[in-house]
């Protein structure tokens, strides 16, 4: 029966893996979109992080996770006779269905890895499978999806080394080094899960000092190749000994650096202390919450996760999808009430949050941004996109578009501005009967729950006119709602009641001009 269940919950986290929904612009713009300008010739839109003097993200990562694929597919495109780089649609649901695969092989592998109990291990696996987390945020591309996986798979390789008594393990020892190497490039956060569960070790180097030997000189290895990736893609002139010595780029170093200063973080939103612990993480696992302080079962999986949550809680600024590797780590450290009563209410709690919160955000939220640009970039005269009230679109989307296509992302301009710069960027009306041989375009891409548009759509009053051309009705804007204004239920009527992304192309007359 539970595999029958298993089944389906996998073919339900496929569903999601191939939903268009858009979590956060970090899936695109801190993975996909960067490799994806290297290796075919799409244009594309790096932020700060890649740009800055002392850039903090790494490219080493990011080339192994998304690099090799995308590279796969250019051969296999190229080798069926085809002439041009392959369309940014097909990588994109390559890279979600890539997501699949390894949270699906990697996760699912580690926590069979983990618990030894096979009762224990049915349940742990089950309620990991039954998590919207699951589901949505590690079948995204995220950078905290890699990082899940990596301190799963850091946990499964320091078990294997200290149930290993007779043996010094040196392998497993080279393995994790390689593996711990890769998540602190990938995120610096990635320590945080493995400060307690490291300690493990050290009885064994004792006793095995050759082991720990090998783990330091793999780490040296692979430290080495992955500062010369980054010195060679950040530096502007050929990389040579003397560059990769004096001035190499460290980027966990400068990430750790300019995340060390407030006034950094400031920039990017400060929360409580409490935030993680108190907010996002009964967010992300909901009625499970509770049995952690109920019915935990005590672990080197708690410990990882308790350890990661105390140290990011340090850090002012706190995402709840920073707090992913824990996630699994703690859904396998709990034990379901043994009451038949109380176990069958705490499964429709938990059936219910995840459903509400799978469909939440693995459909609505944001569902209509990627649609959207796969539609502009297929539209001819498309030269300006203003998009208002959304997140930012990936720029690599538009198939090559960005050449003639200029994009406007005024995601916070308030409703009266957004009118003017609408009317200083529309294109002169033209007959329809004229239309397809247009050569300029303007659209305004917004969603139909921003009731400002509603009299200048409807009305003509400003003088421009809005054709609708385009509607994905499963689009949800939650950074729109505001209860302090307009009330919990006007606000909710209009959000949810008027869910949907539309695309509009904007004409002004400009005979008297």
């Amino acid at each position: 029966m539970w595999r029958r269940a298993y089944l389906f919950l996998l073919l339900v986290r496929l569903y999601f893996a191939l939903s268009p929904s858009y979590l956060h612009p970090d899936e695109n713009f801190q993975g996909p979109e960067v490799i994806a300008g290297h290796i075919f010739s799409y244009p594309v839109k790096l932020t700060w992080e890649f740009t800055s003097t002392n850039p903090i993200r790494s490219f080493f990562p990011l080339w192994l996770v998304y690099g090799l694929p995308m590279l796969v597919l250019k051969w296999l495109w190229a080798g069926n006779g085809n002439d041009g780089d392959i369309p940014p649609a097909a990588v994109f649901w390559t890279l979600r269905v890539l997501m699949f695969a390894l949270s699906f092989v990697l996760e699912d592998w580690a926590i069979h890895e983990l618990i030894h109990s096979p009762q224990h291990r049915k349940v742990a696996v089950m309620l990991v499978a039954s998590s919207y987390v699951t589901w949505t945020y590690q079948t995204h591309t995220f950078s905290n999806s890699i990082e899940t996986l990596a301190v799963a798979w850091s946990l499964v390789l320091i078990q294997r080394i200290v149930e290993a008594k007779k043996r010094s393990s040196i392998l497993t020892c080279s393995i994790l080094a390689l593996v711990v190497v890769f998540g602190i490039f990938n995120r610096i956060t990635f320590p945080a899960f493995l400060i307690i569960p490291g300690l493990r070790l050290i009885h064994h180097f004792v006793k095995k000092p050759l082991s720990l030997i090998s783990m330091v000189l793999s780490a040296a290895v692979a430290i080495f190749i992955a500062v010369y990736f980054d010195t060679h893609f950040y530096s502007k002139t050929p990389v040579t000994w003397y560059s990769l010595i004096h001035h190499p780029v460290i980027t966990p170093l400068n990430n750790l650096t300019y995340n060390l200063a407030t006034s950094n973080l400031a920039k990017h939103g400060l929360h409580p202390y409490y935030q993680h612990a108190l907010i996002n993480l009964p967010q992300l696992i909901g009625p499970a919450f509770i049995l952690l302080f109920t019915q935990p079962y005590i672990s080197l999986r708690l410990s990882s996760a308790l350890s990661g949550i105390f140290a990011l809680s340090v850090f002012q600024h706190q995402e709840a999808r920073f707090l992913l590797p824990a996630v699994p780590l703690l859904l396998t450290s709990i034990k379901l009430p043994r009451n038949k009563t109380h176990l069958r209410i705490w499964g429709v709690f938990w059936i219910v949050f995840n459903l509400f919160f799978g469909l939440l955000m693995g459909v609505f939220h944001q569902g209509g941004v990627v649609p959207a640009q796969l539609f502009l970039s297929h539209q001819p005269d498309a030269t300006t996109a203003i998009w208002w009230k959304t997140y930012s679109p990936p720029i690599w989307l538009l198939n090559g578009k960005n050449s003639v296509l200029t994009t406007h992302d005024a995601m916070s301009i308030p409703g009266s501005d957004i009118i003017t710069e609408i009317g200083a960027l529309a294109t002169c009306y033209i007959l329809k009967e004229n239309i397809s041989v247009a050569t300029e375009g303007t659209y305004l891409i917004a969603p139909l729950s921003a009731a400002f548009l509603d009299d200048y759509i409807r009305k003509n009053t400003s003088g421009l006119q809005f054709n609708e051309v385009w509607k994905h009705n499963r689009h949800l804007n939650l950074d729109d709602l505001d209860f302090g204004d307009d009330g919990v239920w006007p606000t909710l009527k209009r959000v949810v009641g008027k869910r949907g992304l539309a695309v509009w192309r904007v004409t002004k007359s400009c005979y008297d001009q």
